[in-house]
C-alpha cells in the first residue's frame, strides 16, 4: 500500500509513477477526503478533550460540596453529538483506504515505462546449444520417448493444463527440488511448509487482494472463505502479519516448497504445450524480510542465488529487467531470470526475483524498531528459486543428444542414484 502522506505531499510524483505503469491516477479524491478527514478528527478530538476536561474537574468540585449533575449531563450531551462525527469518520477512513489500497506499487525511479516491449536484457549466460547431425525434439517428444511424463492420463483423471510426473520424471523432479532445497539451507534460509489454504487476509497483505480476488481458486464450503496458494510467497511474507520485529531479527530468511495453483492455464501461445503453462506446478520461494537500508543488497542476493541454480543446471539463460508495467501489481521491481527453450526459441522465465519496498508491510502492518526504537515498515522481498514447469522443459530440450537420449546434469545425479543418462523407453 502507498503511504498517503507520500500522495499528499507529492501527488504528481505519485501520479507519474504509476502512469509507468500504465495507471490512471488522480490524486483528487484522495487529497479531499484527507481534507475532511482532517476537519473531522480535529473536531471529535475537541469534543474529547472538552469532555475530559469536564470530567476532571468532577473531584475538585465534589470536594468542595458542590453539585456536579450539570457536568454530568454535558459530558453525556458532548458524548451522544460526538457518535454521528465519529461515525463519519470511521466512513471517510474505509473510503479513503478503499481509494489507495487498490493503488499498484510505485515502481522504482530507474524502471523504464510500459510493458513488456520495453523489457531490458542485462545478461546472459551460456550459449543457445546447436543440434547438428539431427532434428532435435520439443519437451512433450522428449518427456513422452524418455517415459517422463504421461499427459494422456492427466487428461484423463484432471483435464487439459495438467500432467503426471512418472518413473524417472518423478524422480527428476524430486532431484531438481532438492537440488533447490538444499542449496538454500547451506545459504542459511530457514525452510517453511505453509498450509496451502489461506484466508482472505494474507492475499490482502500480499497485495493480490481486493484486485485480483478472482484470479485464485477459492474453496467453497469454508467459514471464513478459504483459497488456495497460487505461490508460496503469499504464505511466506504473512508469516510476521501484524508484528513488530527487533534489528537484530533482521533480515530473516525464508523459503517454501509448495505446489502452486493457478487459474489462468493453457496456451497463449500454440506453441505453450506440455508443461510450459498449467493450472499446478511445483516451485521453491525464497522471502526475505528486511530493513529499508539492506533491502537492495537482499535484492541482488536473490538474484544471484537464482542465477546460480540455474548455471548449477548448465543451461544457458539470460536476466531480465522488467518495465515498470510489467512489474506485477505489488512490486516495485523486478529481475526475470529466463530459460531458453530451443523448441520454441524464446526465453521462458523461470524466476521473477521482486522487491515490494514497504508496501505489503504497510498492508500487513510488519515493522520493526530501528536502532533509534523508532518503529518502521519492513521490506519484503521473493524470488522463485526456482519453478520447475520451466526447467524441466528446458533441461531436457537442451541437454538432449542424437540418439534421443538426455544428459542429467550433475548436481542431480546424487539425487537420482546415480544416474547420468535418460534413455528412451522400449515399447
Amino acid at each position: 500500500m502507498i503511504d498517503v502522506k507520500l500522495i499528499l505531499e507529492k501527488p504528481e510524483y505519485v501520479k507519474e509513477a504509476l502512469k509507468k505503469k500504465n495507471w490512471d491516477f488522480d490524486p483528487t479524491p484522495i487529497e479531499k477526503l484527507s481534507e475532511e478527514r482532517v476537519k473531522l478528527l480535529q473536531q471529535v478530538e475537541a469534543v474529547k478533550a472538552e469532555q475530559n476536561k469536564l470530567s476532571a474537574s468532577v473531584p475538585s468540585i465534589k470536594k468542595e460540596g458542590g453539585d456536579v449533575t450539570a457536568i454530568f449531563k454535558r459530558v453525556k450531551e458532548l458524548g451522544a453529538s460526538n457518535k454521528e462525527a465519529e461515525a463519519k469518520l470511521k466512513d471517510i477512513e474505509a473510503e479513503l483506504k478503499g481509494l489507495i489500497e487498490v493503488l499498484p506499487n510505485l515502481p522504482d525511479d530507474d524502471l523504464a515505462a510500459g510493458g513488456k516491449e520495453n523489457n531490458h536484457p542485462i545478461y546472459h549466460y551460456g550459449e543457445e546449444p546447436k543440434f547438428e547431425g539431427f532434428t532435435p525434439k520439443n519437451h512433450v517428444e522428449l518427456c513422452e520417448s524418455l517415459g517422463l511424463i504421461d499427459y494422456k492420463r492427466a487428461a484423463k483423471i484432471s483435464g487439459t493444463g495438467t500432467w503426471i510426473y512418472t518413473n524417472l520424471g518423478a524422480r527428476l523432479e524430486w532431484a531438481l527440488l532438492n537440488y533447490f532445497i538444499n542449496t538454500h539451507i547451506n545459504d542459511g534460509y530457514e525452510m517453511i511448509l505453509p498450509p496451502h489454504l489461506l484466508n482472505y487476509e494474507s492475499g490482502y497483505t500480499a497485495g493480490q487482494f481486493p484486485k485480483f480476488k478472482e484470479d485464485v481458486f477459492w474453496l467453497e464450503g469454508t467459514e471464513p472463505k478459504k483459497f488456495i496458494l497460487p505461490t508460496a510467497e503469499t504464505a511466506l511474507v504473512n508469516l510476521h502479519r501484524n508484528e513488530i520485529l527487533s534489528l537484530d531479527e533482521l533480515p530473516r530468511k525464508y523459503f517454501a516448497y509448495t505446489p502452486c495453483y493457478r487459474k489462468e492455464a493453457g496456451s497463449y501461445r500454440t506453441e505453450e504445450r506440455g508443461m510450459i503453462r498449467g493450472y499446478q506446478f511445483d516451485k521453491v520461494e525464497m522471502v526475505q524480510y528486511t530493513t529499508e537500508e539492506g533491502s537492495d543488497a537482499a535484492f541482488e542476493e536473490m538474484v544471484n542465488k537464482a542465477k546460480a541454480l540455474v548455471e548449477g543446471l548448465g543451461l544457458c539463460y539470460q536476466v531480465d529487467k522488467l518495465a515498470a508495467g510489467d512489474c506485477s501489481h505489488s512490486m516495485a521491481r523486478t529481475y526475470d531470470i529466463e530459460v531458453w527453450i530451443p523448441s520454441m526459441k524464446i526465453y521462458k522465465e523461470v524466476s521473477s526475483v521482486s522487491n515490494a519496498r514497504d508496501y505489503q508491510a504497510r498492508r500487513g502492518m510488519i515493522r520493526y524498531k530501528d536502532k533509534d526504537g523508532k518503529t518502521r515498515y519492513c521490506h519484503t522481498l521473493n524470488g522463485s528459486g526456482l519453478a520447475t514447469s520451466r526447467i524441466f522443459p528446458a533441461l531436457v530440450e537442451q541437454l538432449q543428444q542424437p540418439d534421443g537420449s538426455v544428459i542429467i546434469p550433475e548436481v542431480l545425479r546424487p539425487y537420482m542414484g546415480g544416474i547420468s543418462v535418460l534413455k528412451p523407453i522400449k515399447k
